[in-house]
């Protein structure tokens, strides 16, 4: 996950300042060393590095955080709130016209992901009850206009396309094209470089004067680090952007484009990549994101993300058998389904708070799998009553799911366990909620 050792090193900055009582110059003065080495190693811009220690070190000590009952929790504050500011302090979504369809253009660097951000950006907005249209105007790299065609079918999203005609010439047929069907949202998918180059500036100023473009949109691979934030300049400087789509945010990324943008441009990021698939794009929060580098977990996206995968009525009745004592393994199935859709268990875990101090590493997905494989080996009336399944059955569930008996029977002893939770639950809550820590660790690894 982006910002994973960032996060691991404030972590341990902020450690050794809550391990004293009172906080002294020289203790901020070390603490904010760190910062400030952490945020060098992640890449982040050495003077937008070097401005945010300064702040920070100038509000941490004041007279408030100095006399304060919890100095380093003061602290942390002060950094979480100055690292909101630096990614923009607010969540900015991309603006649309009410007069004609709105013209957003898509440009970047040869393999920063802009026809497949293109396809997800317009996917997004089919959800939102938009019509949108992809413009497939790279017409110079090979099979560019094939593979819009592809993610544009994917995401149930119409493509437009000239084939070699000039770019220009297609953004023009593609914006009257929209007028005349009604959609309301034109996505031009424009050709990248290897580099910045005067061609592909002058192609994309050509572009702009030949149609009413509303907001060009930057679309930076964060796996590059510091160089996202030259081209980032470049682009805006040339053509002149009014957002950034910051992509890979979920791989080994140390995700310093994403604190240096806007110091270094001015221009806010306004959605993330967050993985692979259509669906994975995010509007970009400064303050959420500031929560999960600082530990602090982001529940709102955990939440969006849980409503977003699951339907409403199937989220009450699940919690309806499960109060009263019905739920099963199938029940069970569709549970990890949700996960899954989730981003599985590393995902939620950056969103939880406290959840950085989890290794991901040490958590198992195949245990995931491996229970999956054992529900499924068993039968209908297996899944829906398990206290049936005897020792023949244990042996038969094993050998179908690939695991051993002794699996079979941790699973099977851990959903009593849980059965037997919910009784309690439901007799007497306030019992449960006094021994909540025993009841946790007594369900082992469900």
């Amino acid at each position: 996950m982006a910002f994973e050792s960032l996060s691991e090193k404030l972590s341990a900055a902020f450690k050794r300042l809550r391990s004293k009582g009172k906080l002294s110059e020289a203790d901020i003065k070390a603490a904010m060393r760190e910062v400030r080495m952490a945020l060098l190693e992640a890449d982040v811009n050495y003077k937008v590095a070097k401005d945010f220690v300064a702040k920070v070190s100038e509000r941490a000590a004041g007279q408030t955080v100095m006399e304060s009952l919890t100095p380093a929790q003061m602290v942390i504050k002060i950094v979480n709130e100055e690292l909101t500011a630096l990614m923009g302090g607010e969540a900015e979504r991309i603006r649309l016209t009410t007069k004609g369809p709105t013209v957003l253009m898509m440009c970047g660097l040869q393999g920063a992901g802009t026809t497949t951000h293109a396809a997800k950006l317009g996917k997004m907005f089919l959800k939102e009850g938009h019509r949108p249209l992809l413009v497939a105007c790279d017409i110079y790299r090979p099979a560019a206009i094939d593979q819009l065609k592809v993610v544009g079918a994917q995401a149930k999203v119409p493509v437009f396309e000239l084939g070699t005609e000039k770019p220009e010439k297609i953004a023009e047929r593609a914006y009257k094209h929209a007028k005349d069907y009604g959609n309301d949202i034109v996505i031009l998918d424009t050709a990248g470089r290897l580099h910045v180059d005067d061609d592909l500036m002058a192609e994309l100023q050509r572009i702009k004067e030949t149609v009413p473009v509303n907001e060009t949109l930057l679309v930076i691979d964060s796996m590059v680090g510091q160089d996202a934030v030259n081209v980032a300049k470049s682009f805006n400087g040339t053509v002149g952007i009014d957002g950034v789509i910051l992509t890979k945010l979920d791989g080994d990324t140390r995700g310093g484009a994403a604190l240096s943008v806007r110091s270094v441009t001015g221009k806010p990021i306004k959605l993330v990549g967050v993985g692979e698939k259509l669906d994975d794009l995010e509007v970009f929060h400064p303050d959420r994101m500031a929560g999960r580098i600082l530990g602090m977990g982001d529940v709102l996206s955990l939440i969006e993300k849980a409503q977003d995968v699951q339907d409403e009525k199937a989220a009450e009745e699940a919690a309806r058998r499960l109060m009263e004592n019905k739920f099963d393994m199938n029940d069970l199935l569709e549970q990890f389904a949700q996960m899954k859709k989730m981003g599985g268990i590393g995902a939620m875990l950056a969103m939880i708070p406290g959840g950085n101090q989890i290794n991901a590493g040490d958590i198992d997905e195949k245990a995931f799998a491996h229970i999956e494989a054992i529900i499924y080996s068993m039968t209908k009336a297996e899944r829906a009553k398990p206290a049936i399944i005897d020792a023949k059955r244990k042996r038969r569930i094993a050998a179908g799911s690939g695991t051993t008996v002794q699996e079979v029977n941790r699973l099977l002893r851990q959903f009593e366990q849980m059965s037997k939770l919910m009784k309690q639950l439901k007799k007497n809550p306030k019992a449960f909620r006094r021994n909540m820590p025993f009841n946790m660790g007594s369900m082992g690894g469900l």
